[in-house]
């Protein structure tokens, strides 16, 4: 679950159901309450995983275990209201190899989306217009390890640390601040099968 850049909406992906639940947040009680728009849907068999919304408050993006895809919404954050504008492969055209997805973060410049596949073992980059939401897709870059569960990118949008959780690593990237590729700093850490990172600050 995320809150949206205001805190007065939880957003849920459910992978059962293909849609992306929404909740008013009550603060004074501490509750989540129901929502005029209760969901957005999204392509059937896909499975939501994860979520994550622009900077700016006006997009959101979600990535899909199931099927090798990501999409993009916009978003009312008066209402906490979610519309598909656009859904794209997370692999290259023409790959035929199992893969899920899990991660999605949109880089803190927001000109970028970035999103990790499992069984290609790559993250996807997708560049970001900022008028309308929608994605360019720039490439892969292979994780340098097994099963991509979980990535995070530091608060100056510098770093990319890839969690392969079926090769016991952290891997270490530094992003191009003007093209968002990635480029491996040789910086290895060996963790049991991580899933999950955040970043304290």
């Amino acid at each position: 679950v995320l809150f949206d850049p205001t805190y007065r909406y939880v957003f849920s992906p459910d992978l059962g159901l293909d849609k992306v639940l929404i909740y008013k947040l009550d603060e004074t009680k501490g509750k989540l309450m129901s929502n005029d728009q209760a969901w957005e849907k999204v392509p059937p068999g896909s499975g939501p995983r994860h979520l994550d919304f622009h900077p700016n408050g006006k997009f959101a993006y979600v990535i899909h275990n199931l099927n090798s895809s990501l999409s993009a919404f916009s978003y009312n954050e008066k209402r906490g209201a979610l519309r598909v504008i656009q859904t794209v492969p997370t692999v290259p055209v023409g790959f035929k190899g199992f893969n899920s997805c899990a991660d999605i973060h949109v880089s803190p410049s927001g000109r970028y989306l970035y999103g990790s596949n499992r069984g290609h073992d790559s993250i996807v980059l997708f560049s970001i217009d900022q008028n309308n939401g929608q994605l360019t897709y720039l490439g892969n870059q292979s994780t340098l390890g097994k099963s991509p569960r979980n990535f995070l990118l530091d608060h100056t949008g510098t770093f990319l640390f890839a969690a392969n959780q079926g090769s016991n690593s952290i891997v270490t990237f530094r992003v191009d601040q003007e093209t968002g590729s990635l480029e491996p700093t040789q910086q290895v850490v060996e963790v049991p099968s991580p899933v999950c990172m955040k970043l304290m600050r």
